[in-house]
């Protein structure tokens, strides 16, 4: 049986998490928004303390690996302790590194995460080699030996992009994609690329920055202009995808408590292909990627809550119909 082939690209994190009872946030009456603050040159105690690491490459990475595909990650790292403790990590899970490119300069991407009992939460992070992406780190790599290409934030560097998506356009590999901010900042850039690309995953927001719409459908139509498959999520609302067959509209997997969202778009989106590059339908693509995501906000840290093959899944709200 023939075994999918999908690598990942983008961010890898060494991921310390932070929480307990004075990590906290409250109401602003000017902001009208939720925030935590704390005194300058103050001391706040925390309660726990768990190291993880995350990175939207790495995670989906891992969710690829879990559900039997053939998974690689490529990334910059530095050469320090953090690159260790990701490689590592990695290669519990199986995931190919041979091709990690690393800098001599600069560090792994760091984060201190500050957990909220809601599961919210305020990250502090070094970007390091993250924010460092030249076309020329990726001249040389071979990508013919993939399927697919899973391409989260890759810190703005949309020139080194447009090298990745025109080596994977030649070489016949499909690409999946989840912009960053600092990518969907340089829309004049980036949408061009959009064209190569098979698949797209955003939020209403950032969908709004690429075309016109008001709702999901609106969004989701006319981001298959540019698109083959667009998916749209709306937080609590829900999400929408098309392959320009069929609609699909689903609302909340399960509503649990949430512990940390940390990795939970990553656990969408590549839950999202792990099961749509093997075959199974949007319908059937979306519910594991509902269910990924869920999971994965359950647990401290992006990759614990992760799926396994084989999972039990449940039905949940979701409505089909012809595009």
């Amino acid at each position: 049986m023939y075994m999918v082939r999908i690598c990942s690209l983008g961010a890898a994190s060494q991921d310390v998490f932070m929480s307990g009872k004075n990590i906290k946030s409250h109401l602003d009456a000017i902001e009208h928004d939720y925030v935590e603050s704390f005194k300058l040159g103050a001391k706040i105690e925390a309660d726990h303390i768990s190291f993880a690491t995350g990175g939207g490459a790495t995670n989906a990475a891992v969710t690829f690996a879990r559900q039997g595909i053939e998974s690689s990650f490529i990334g910059k790292l530095g050469r320090d302790i953090p690159a260790e403790g990701v490689i590592a990590e990695l290669d519990r899970d199986n995931v190919d590194s041979h091709q990690v490119i690393y800098d001599e300069v600069h560090g792994t991407q760091y984060s201190t995460v500050l957990l909220t009992e809601s599961g919210e939460r305020t990250i502090l992070i070094y970007r390091g080699v993250a924010n460092t992406h030249r076309p020329q780190d990726y001249e040389s790599i071979d990508f013919t030996q993939y399927d697919w290409l899973y391409i989260s934030s890759f810190g703005g560097a949309v020139d080194a992009l447009d090298l990745i998506f025109h080596k994977a356009l030649a070489s016949g590999v499909k690409i999946a994609f989840n912009p960053g901010d600092s990518e969907l900042d340089q829309m004049d850039k980036l949408k061009p690329l959009l064209e190569d690309i098979d698949i797209l995953i955003v939020n209403k927001e950032e969908a709004q920055l690429i075309v016109d719409g008001s709702d999901l459908e609106e969004l989701t139509r006319h981001l298959l202009h540019i698109v083959r498959l667009a998916i749209v999520s709306d937080g609590p609302n829900g999400v929408m995808a098309s392959d320009g067959k069929t609609i699909v509209r689903a609302g909340m997997y399960e509503d649990v408590k949430v512990i940390d969202r940390t990795g939970a778009g990553d656990a969408f989106g590549s839950g999202f292909l792990s099961q749509w590059s093997q075959g199974r339908s949007l319908k059937d693509s979306i519910v594991f990627a509902s269910a990924n995501s869920t999971s994965v906000v359950t647990k401290i840290g992006a990759k614990s809550g992760i799926l396994h093959k084989g999972a039990t899944l449940h039905a949940m709200p979701l409505s089909e119909k012809d595009f």
